[in-house]
């Protein structure tokens, strides 16, 4: 295999906009692997696919024909977006591509508020993830071996299966000086903190909850469908926090749990939205309030898990030198002006900057993340953090698709 190696990373996240492709050169192995992004292009599904993808997600019920069409369907989507982007790019190989696959149901072991988990589990409670997006008709459009199913191996070792990134997050981010915070906003929201000359087993991760789903859901709902996310934060600047939903909002148990920990549209979806609809209907809440009140919900979040990580009594924890920013919720003003409010009335004097500043655009950081994990699973290095996602063991993540010469 060449010193350099030409791959792409291929990333759906969970509000299923389209296709994220990144194509990266990679040099080095391990924790001195470097990175080079080569380019960058997104696609959209087109709106009756991305449709039928929210339709299957959980908790929805679905056919077992629907989930077979889209699992071939949502991998010729990855495989245009990744040959568009050699195409954009003029690349004469690919050497592997690095596919995540489009997350519909992601179920990670729970955890009670002692963080302990129950050894007797209903079946409904068996850890489990499905990512749809066939790795066979990539490889064989693309001509290269294909790494996928990132999350089954650490779940099956007792992991999360989440968040998957903060491995990459250390090998790119990490300073001897300065503590960070990663921060992804997707439809989830997750953190990647990584102290000052730590090594990679002082790195700690995970979801802090909704990032842009309920936004995006309830933008969608009540502008019936003429936007289906609040660009720049403009609904929510012209509303006011409710404090009645607020509080509901923060009783959520997924706030109490302590990490490892993880979430998805089983608990922050559509259904959720629904639920707070029906419940507040007689307080008359605005459109803009509401998309107020779910930004600063998102917001509230994030702040009480920089709490955690800065508790007084956790001594090894310094405080954040700098907040990195990534995923669509960086280009929400509104949020991020929350989100450096919020800080310095806390007190924090913390460095809030796009991930942009430092190289790596927000939107393509996932894609070079996939691209940096399937490099390691070539290389057969375990890329799984068991501090981070609560695995017994390191463990390779992803299986191979190597359909040979073609």
């Amino acid at each position: 295999m060449p010193a350099k190696r030409i791959v792409i990373g291929l990333n759906s996240g969970t509000s299923a906009d389209g296709v994220d492709a990144v194509a990266c050169e990679i040099s080095g192995r391990g924790l001195g692997m470097k990175v080079k992004v080569l380019g960058h292009v997104q696609r959209a599904y087109v709106p009756a696919l991305r449709r039928r993808i929210l339709a299957v997600m959980a908790p929805a019920a679905t056919r077992t024909e629907e989930l077979c069409r889209l699992e071939v369907e949502v991998g010729r989507a990855f495989a245009d977006a990744a040959a568009a982007l050699v195409r954009k790019l003029r690349l004469k190989r690919v050497d592997f591509i690095g596919s995540h696959g489009q997350t519909v149901c992601h179920l990670p072991p729970t955890a009670g508020r002692s963080g302990k988990r129950s050894k007797k589990k209903p079946l409904s409670q068996i850890p489990s993830t499905l990512q749809i997006g066939d790795p066979a008709v990539i490889a064989a459009k693309l001509r290269c071996p294909v790494v996928h199913h990132f999350r089954q191996a650490d779940m099956a070792v007792g992991g999360q299966g989440a968040p998957l990134v903060p491995w990459t997050d250390y090998v790119l981010f990490r300073d001897r000086r300065k503590s960070r915070v990663i921060q992804n906003i997707g439809g989830i929201a997750n953190l990647t903190f990584l102290p000052p000359g730590g090594d990679v087993g002082n790195v700690i991760a995970f979801d802090t909850g909704p990032g842009n789903m309920l936004i995006d859901s309830m933008t969608s709902t009540l502008t019936k469908g003429r936007q289906s996310f609040d660009r720049g934060g403009r609904i929510a600047s012209n509303g006011r926090v409710h404090p009645a939903l607020l509080r509901h909002l923060m009783s959520h148990p997924f706030l109490d749990h302590p990490p490892p920990k993880s979430c998805g549209r089983e608990q922050f979806g559509d259904s959720f939205a629904t639920g707070l609809r029906k419940r507040f209907a007689r307080q008359k809440i605005s459109t803009p309030d509401w998309i107020a009140t779910l930004t600063h919900y998102s917001v509230a979040c994030m702040i009480l898990a920089y709490a955690w990580l800065c508790d007084a009594g956790r001594t090894s924890y310094p405080p954040i030198d700098e907040l990195i920013l990534c995923g669509g919720g960086a280009k929400n003003a509104t949020l991020v002006r929350q989100l450096q409010n919020c800080l310095d009335a806390a007190g924090r004097r913390v460095r809030v900057v796009p991930m942009d500043r430092l190289g790596i655009s927000t939107q393509a950081k996932e894609g070079v993340s996939f691209a940096m994990l399937a490099a390691a699973r070539m290389d057969g290095i375990p890329a799984n953090l068991p501090r981070v996602t609560g695995a017994k063991c390191p463990v390779l993540l992803g299986d191979i698709c190597d359909m040979g010469a073609l």
